[in-house]
């Protein structure tokens, strides 16, 4: 049974640092994703979907793995070599224990998407973790990520998106707190996530992801799916 999150539960709790992808995250993290991502088991599905159509073989990358959700769900249905990186060792750990109880064949590895030397490969996906790079270094990457892809390769985005327009913007993100009450955390947990999360998570619109895209070489854009501030999209070399 996985552990519940309950991170920012305590109202005597202080904010004492920023949101970091540490232990005490990576033993609660795939609760939080299912509360805390709109469809977020039907957006996995999506994905894997679309990596089964486009990616029978070579190899396939997942930048920012966390718990390895996403490889373990594909793994039984390619031949492809499947890799996770994440640059936190806890989120790896539990990534690896689930591979081994699962007898999947993924390999896990502690690594920072920026510095790594990519294979050639037949997809990249980066669910949610485009958002954590620097703006100034997400052009870089996701251009590092077009010259290794194969020809007709896949790069597919899950990303948290913000709005061109500051009141819908607003309204937006109001929605998305209901949402987040409703999957039973208090507004208590939310504003302080939110604050840990300032300056650490920083969303684009998505005018900004497709033009990123298209900025880095990919000319073939597609919005996958959209639900108010969240979104998937998938780019072909």
């Amino acid at each position: 049974m996985q552990k519940k999150d309950t991170l920012f539960e305590q109202s005597s709790q202080e904010i004492q640092k920023k949101f970091e992808f540490d232990a005490q995250v990576a033993s609660v993290f795939d609760d939080m994703l299912e509360r805390s991502i709109p469809f977020y088991r039907e957006s996995l599905t999506l994905c894997v979907d679309f990596l089964k159509l486009n990616a029978k073989e070579g190899v396939i990358y997942d930048l920012g793995c966390s718990t390895g959700n996403l490889l373990l769900a594909l793994a039984p249905h390619t031949a492809a070599t499947l890799i996770g990186l994440d640059t936190s060792e806890a989120m790896i750990e539990h990534a690896r224990l689930k591979a081994k109880a699962y007898n999947a064949a993924v390999e896990f590895k502690i690594a920072d998407c920026m510095q790594e030397g990519f294979r050639e490969s037949s997809a990249f996906v980066s669910n949610y973790t485009l958002q954590f790079i620097r703006p100034p270094q997400r052009l870089g990457l996701v251009r590092k990520i077009h010259r290794a892809l194969k020809k007709g390769g896949i790069f597919i985005i899950s990303e948290k998106m913000s709005s061109t327009d500051a009141l819908l913007d607003s309204q937006m993100i109001e929605y998305y707190h209901t949402y987040k009450q409703n999957n039973g955390y208090s507004k208590t947990q939310i504003a302080r996530k939110r604050e840990a999360l300032e300056n650490v998570l920083i969303p684009y619109t998505l005018q900004e992801n497709l033009h990123l895209l298209q900025e880095a070489g990919f000319r073939h854009t597609e919005v996958l799916f959209k639900w108010v501030n969240f979104g998937v999209i998938i780019a072909r070399k």
